[in-house]
């Protein structure tokens, strides 16, 4: 499960934005919108978050830095070449900032013990990398990487507690290459659940993007899958009596493949119809249902940038209610997304520790805050607090008037 998330000098985020995922001491919703701390090293999880914030305020560059981490670590010691630079966006508005290294840390559990994994980077090179485990209550440090610019090499310490070829790991990094990276492609043991956990476990869907249509077409292939995808589908109020997979020409495309065909049965007869002939509502649904199905599968994150672009603020709940649920969700699956969708502010749908917001300072700089900070009351009205700017992050909007 996803612990927590920082970033700092990336895009319009200047200093250091932090997103936790560890629950507060509240007892509302305890027994269904968390993992208690027994699976995870004494830490309370919640399992979703929501964010909010005007646009251009730095929500889509929040998951865009996750993004970014997760392809250096999944890209960095194999795609990567020699020489070759990171496209890094730092921070702009200042003249110091884009000197400056750009740096990302992911803390998560993964089978009771405690990862926080990190590193900070230029564009030419990685300046520091580190990683944390806490298998008991204290960390254990498994290397620390640090640039030296006077040798212009990188120093490493190591823990006897990473297991391996060691020095081998450490000759074989380039200076724009991740030791954690190079470790595994080199058959490190010992560090491949922490880049699996980062490649494999984090599913994240960029504005504007859906899941492919693949992943739910694959579950279609098999006759549970299709009983799976049934049953996420007609939970959702879609009236959809079977699906089903047919040989056919993809959208806008000569290829040859299989096309999910829906079967919609009313009182004078029934008919099939493709998915690109269903509305964009069912077929983002449909999009949808592979990636939530695997992550409820398999414990997984997902995490998506406007989540309520075509789908309506019920089928949000919908989602909702599966993730924060201890029947369906019984391996910690988790949902993080940014929305404008202000309906789901209710303390009946998520506890007051899974809201956030996020808005820009006087220097254009993005700011990552929880709405406890503002200790809201038990049964606050939480969206007429927002609307009303109690808790910021909304849009100032001024007169408009035609230049004469």
């Amino acid at each position: 499960m996803l612990i927590e998330f920082r970033v700092k000098n990336f895009r319009s985020i200047r200093e250091e934005q932090r997103l936790s995922l560890v629950a507060n001491s509240d007892k509302e919703h305890s027994e269904t919108h968390i993992v208690k701390g027994r699976e995870t090293t004494g830490l309370h999880i919640l399992k979703s978050a929501v964010i909010y914030g005007a646009n251009a305020s730095g929500k889509s560059n929040l998951v865009s830095a996750l993004l970014f981490m997760q392809q250096v670590v999944a890209e960095s010691a194999t795609l990567v070449k020699e020489g070759e630079k990171f496209f890094l966006q730092p921070f702009r508005l200042d003249n110091e900032s884009p000197q400056k290294p750009t740096e990302f840390e992911i803390t998560f559990v993964l089978s009771g013990v405690r990862y926080q994994y990190g590193f900070a980077l230029l564009p030419e090179r990685i300046v520091e990398e580190w990683l944390l485990v806490y298998s008991t209550s204290k960390p254990q440090i498994w290397f620390n990487r640090q640039y030296n610019p006077e040798t212009n090499e990188d120093d490493y310490k190591f823990s006897s507690h990473l297991s391996g070829e060691k020095k081998l790991w450490q000759k074989s990094t380039r200076s724009n290459a991740l030791f954690l990276s190079k470790a595994v492609d080199l058959n490190s043991n010992a560090l491949r659940p922490v880049f699996l956990w980062i490649v494999q476990h984090l599913y994240i869907i960029g504005a504007g993007h859906q899941p492919l249509l693949d992943y739910s077409t694959k579950l279609a292939k098999s006759p549970e899958g299709q009983d799976q995808l049934l049953c996420f589908l007609n939970a959702a109020d879609l009236s959809i009596a079977d699906v089903s997979l047919e040989r056919g020409k993809k959208k806008d495309s000569e290829t040859d493949a299989l096309i999910p065909v829906f079967l919609h049965k009313a009182s004078d007869g029934s008919a099939k119809f493709e998915i690109q002939e269903e509305s964009a509502g069912t077929q983002r649904l449909f999009a949808f249902a592979g990636p939530i199905l695997d992550i409820l599968d398999k414990g997984s994150v997902l995490v998506v940038d406007e989540l309520d672009g075509s789908l309506h603020t019920m089928i949000v709940r919908f989602l909702l209610s599966i993730i924060n649920s201890s029947k369906h969700n019984a391996k910690g699956a988790q949902l993080i997304f940014t929305t404008h969708d202000t309906s789901i502010m209710d303390t009946d749908i998520l506890r007051r520790d899974q809201f956030w917001f996020v808005e820009k300072n006087q220097a254009q700089a993005t700011q990552l805050y929880p709405l406890t900070d503002f200790s809201p009351r038990k049964k606050e009205a939480l969206e007429r607090g927002y609307l009303i700017g109690r808790y910021g992050a909304i849009p100032f909007l001024n007169d408009f008037k035609i230049p004469q």
